[in-house]
């Protein structure tokens, strides 16, 4: 239940009934089994594929379904609150794919973006690298021309959906000396030669996700799959990828928060103590009324930004910060209180609360962490009235 109504179209509704009825049905029996062996829902992917799931936000020129930000963040939020480690996987095509989308020629959308749509390929994005997090133009992998190809050296690690992604858009130095500026981004199909996966991580929490290590040595790319065929757009490509996906991180933790607030309330009309339910103390009542208040302002600021990105604003970096710092914000306070609620129960792994608990963590630190979105907020503030 929500407290607010958005006024959503029937589209769009049935879109979440959709992803509801898949989360129930096909996720949450497997969700705990996926997370304890830390398996890759292949299966569910497949799912969520032949779903069309995976064509929202990609025109129908390229074999989407020509959807705004608003249905992906929709379908993010209802995967997650069941499973934020299948919607980590699901997600992250989306980061993977949207520079293509935004900065791709019409050549590497019409190759790459159908594949993408139908479920076929999943993408991922290579950004994140030892010295190179938060600060994305601290990259080392290197790209060098050849002749018609770019030699590309260099290690790239946290990459969600590594090593089961087919198409990787992967961010590394043309010109050292141009900084930022001489930033590029690839297209690297899985198969090149040079590019292998190294160590796969055991990670807190989204543990259905895999989060990998991709090597390149010197791993030969076509010149064609220069982004946009142009060096010293990988910066940018980044941060306009990042100000679309953000709010997909934000979806995620609404999501999150949202499971792990019904989990509770179920619980505490389960739950006897003294005699009576313990939803019958104020105490319990006045912590689900602030978990529920939360959850629905994150979910309010994250439709109110995706609906920014869907009516074409082109300064949605900020509002894009707030949603997933917020969001994430929220989703670590909720689930925690979620787990409190369980009481001793809620440590255990016997109960499904504790998962959700992991499963938020990661929202306030990947994409960003939740202090470099601060930061943008703040400078932003700053800029406008600082004068």
């Amino acid at each position: 239940m929500f407290l607010v109504d958005y006024n959503h179209t029937e589209d769009q509704k049935m879109l979440r009934q959709l992803c509801r009825q898949i989360a129930e049905e096909k996720i949450r029996p497997f969700s705990r089994e996926l997370d304890e062996k830390e398996e890759f829902p292949a299966e569910i992917i497949k799912t969520l594929g032949k779903s069309d799931l995976f064509s929202l936000c990609i025109p129908e020129a390229y074999g989407g379904m020509g959807t705004g930000l608003l249905e992906l963040c929709i379908a993010t939020e209802e995967i997650s609150r069941v499973d934020g480690g299948v919607a980590t996987a699901y997600a992250a095509s989306f980061l993977g794919m949207f520079p293509i989308l935004l900065f791709g020629t019409e050549e590497q959308k019409k190759k790459y973006l159908p594949d993408i749509a139908s479920g076929k390929h999943l993408a991922a994005f290579g950004l994140t690298e030892p010295e190179a997090g938060s600060d994305a133009a601290a990259v080392k992998t290197t790209a060098k021309k050849d002749g018609d190809h770019y030699i590309l050296n260099g290690t790239k690690h946290f990459i969600t959906n590594g090593g089961d992604a087919q198409i990787y858009t992967i961010i590394a130095v043309t010109n050292k000396a141009r900084g930022p500026r001489g930033v590029s981004a690839f297209i690297v199909e899985k198969g090149t030669p040079g590019f292998t996966f190294g160590k796969k991580e055991e990670k807190l929490g989204i543990r259905a996700s895999s989060t990998g290590e991709l090597i390149f040595n010197d791993a030969k790319v076509p010149k064609e799959n220069l982004l946009g065929n142009r060096e010293g757009i990988g910066f940018i490509a980044t941060m306009k990828t990042f100000d679309q996906s953000r709010p997909g991180v934000a979806a995620q933790a609404v999501g999150i928060a949202q499971g792990a607030l019904e989990l509770a309330t179920q619980y505490a009309h389960q739950r006897v103590q003294f005699g009576k339910p313990i939803s019958s103390f104020q105490g319990i009542q006045w912590m689900l009324a602030d978990m529920a208040t939360k959850t629905e302002a994150a979910r309010s600021l994250v439709y109110a930004c995706a609906g920014m990105v869907d009516r074409g604003l082109k300064d949605v970096g900020t509002a894009s910060a707030a949603a997933k710092m917020f969001a994430s914000d929220v989703a670590m306070e909720v689930t925690t209180n979620a787990v409190q609620i369980y009481g001793g129960y809620g440590y255990m792994r016997d109960y499904p609360i504790e998962k959700f608990m992991r499963d938020a963590k990661i929202t306030q630190i990947y994409e960003g962490t939740n202090q470099i979105q601060r930061n943008i907020i703040g400078l932003e503030l700053i800029k406008k009235y600082g004068k």
